[in-house]
């Protein structure tokens, strides 16, 4: 069940775009960890530079997108920015 719910949570947050990018933070390697137990969605993530303006934007949305999934009633989510993000994390069909 706890599988289940991590799948269909990294599936939400396909749903949050960078709107400096146009890509979803999973196709831009932003995520770096999706963990989901008695209910709670655990969710790092990075943004592209340390200093990006969006980073609260982007942890809301991300934050917003794991509470929508049916079967997660808290959302805790962390910004990291160890390991820095590099391309090289992006998915091939980011754009």
């Amino acid at each position: 069940m706890a599988e289940d719910l991590r799948a269909a949570v990294i599936a939400a947050l396909r749903g949050v775009v960078d709107p400096e990018t146009g890509g979803d933070l999973v196709a831009m390697g932003l995520i770096y960890e999706v963990a989901v137990e008695d209910g709670t969605a655990r969710v790092t993530l990075t943004t592209t530079t340390r200093g990006c303006p969006l980073s609260e934007m982007l942890r809301r949305g991300a934050e917003d997108a794991a509470l929508a999934v049916p079967g997660i009633t808290e959302a805790q989510v962390t910004l990291t920015w160890t390991p820095p993000w590099t391309p090289d994390r992006m998915e091939a069909r980011a754009f």
